[in-house]
């Protein structure tokens, strides 16, 4: 079968793609925007890869396209969907498609929340792929360890990053409803995607149906100190659930808990050290719990998922180390809401004590364009020494946002500005940590040229 997918250097786009092509399948795709880690993938795997989305595919590469996977960031107007529509050729999510083809049969683990949900899925991956069961995955970003986001196998488990946004133009309903997962985190629940939802209560709703899929005999991993995920539960819960959470003063707390030297507990019972751990900060603690409690409900024993998480490397973009230039060190990281800023921050200053921080952040998700959570960005760089926000195509006014940090801040417009600014403002010791969920026109490399030439 040859499919054709729009959108296709979305992680979970790509991810898909690269299953589809180990599966035997035909792959082709177009998409208006590619940029590593995805397209480095795509490039790869020998997918043939169109930019843009002009109806002529359907003269050339896409002509023979048994069924056309659209993504959800296709929306009607686009002239290859209309095209499609016009034809009345086949086409379908990628969410429904990877059920029906891949899904259907097997023990499905579905990570979801509204942070860490690449990095626990990741984690929960590589624990079953160090205890010997080989599982599939999906994650929405690349895990060094495995070198790639995707791939499908002869076993019965798959671990799958399940998000919470919308599956496509004619499905409205949340990408995990489709999974039917046995095993499920709800890593926690805030307001996001707020191109999609008009308010909290929308995405809870979305939850709830997730949690409706899950059979009797399923379980549930919940962050026990979120509160919304505790209204989600209160509509209605009808399988297993295991809450987490950190350590408690009594044993009324979290069924598991982790405290902050990484001592895990059950029930009130020690199960080992989270230790050593590549993975900074408070919040990869959690993630990192919540994957040896999921892997527990398959059979992992806690101990066999400690020896895997003490080999694991960690995955590009979530605060990986792109490279050190006389002693300044420049890390890029997914971070792109003001939750995620905070959580990366306090990770990186917890490690780096009194050193300096330069953040550096684009607002670039739908969120955060929109200007939704501006109020919210001041006290989540509250740990940076230095702030500079990338202001080319805001909607909002940063300078009047980010006022309360006063001269510890600064905005461009330019990139080759920012990283004249930031070249210039840093010295040796200094972590700049650049935060994005795009490519950033490249920066991290061009941070790095730049500082290699003096400062």
């Amino acid at each position: 079968m040859h499919l054709h997918i729009l959108g296709i250097c979305g992680s979970f786009m790509g991810g898909l793609a690269a299953i589809a092509k180990a599966a035997g399948h035909t792959v082709t795709g177009c998409d208006a925007n590619a940029y590593p880690p995805m397209s480095t993938q795509l490039e790869g795997l020998g997918i043939a890869l169109t930019q843009g989305y002009d109806a002529s595919q359907l003269d050339t590469v896409a002509g023979s396209a048994d069924v056309f996977v659209v993504g959800n960031a296709i929306s009607r107007g686009n002239p290859l969907l209309e095209a499609i529509l016009d034809g009345g050729l086949q086409y379908t999510s990628g969410p429904q498609w990877l059920f029906e083809n891949v899904l259907r049969d097997k023990w499905v683990l579905a990570v979801a929340g509204t942070h860490g949900k690449t990095t626990a899925t990741a984690l929960l991956a590589w624990i079953l792929d160090h205890a010997g069961m080989n599982p599939g995955f999906l994650i929405g970003g690349v895990a060094i360890d495995f070198g790639i986001s995707a791939r499908i196998t002869d076993s019965s488990f798959f671990v799958i990053e399940a998000d919470e946004y919308d599956t496509a133009f004619s499905d409205k309903r949340s990408k995990f409803v489709h999974y039917r997962p046995r095993t499920v985190i709800l890593n926690n629940l805030e307001y996001d995607h707020a191109d999609i939802f008009p308010d909290l209560a929308a995405i809870e709703t979305q939850f709830h149906h997730l949690v409706r899929t899950v059979p009797h005999r399923g379980r549930l991993i919940v962050n026990g100190g979120d509160e919304n995920l505790g209204r989600v539960l209160a509509r209605g819960c009808w399988s297993e659930v295991e809450r987490f959470g950190a350590a408690a003063a009594s044993d009324t707390g979290p069924d598991w808990t982790i405290a902050v030297d990484g001592t895990i507990k059950l029930g009130g019972a020690p199960q080992g050290q989270l230790a050593p751990f590549s993975l900074i900060g408070r919040h990869n603690q959690m993630n990192a719990l919540a994957a040896i409690a999921a892997a527990r409900h398959v059979g992992v024993p806690v101990a066999s998922s400690l020896v895997a998480l003490a080999a694991f490397r960690g995955i590009k973009r979530r605060l990986e180390l792109r490279g050190t230039v006389d002693g300044v060190a420049v890390y890029d990281d997914f971070a792109h809401h003001p939750t995620a800023i905070a959580a990366t921050l306090d990770g990186m200053r917890r490690t780096v004590g009194t050193g300096r921080i330069l953040a550096v952040v684009e607002p670039r998700s739908n969120t955060m364009k929109l200007g939704t959570m501006r109020s919210m960005l001041p006290a989540s760089l509250a740990a940076a020494d230095r702030v500079f926000c990338y202001t080319a195509n805001l909607g909002w006014n940063a300078a009047e946002a980010l006022a309360p940090l006063g001269t510890r801040a600064e905005l461009h417009n330019d990139l080759t500005t920012l990283i004249e600014a930031i070249a210039h403002a840093s010295r040796a010791g200094d972590r700049v940590v650049i935060m994005s969920n795009g490519g950033f026109g490249g920066i991290h490399g061009k941070l790095l040229t730049r500082l290699g030439a003096g400062r």
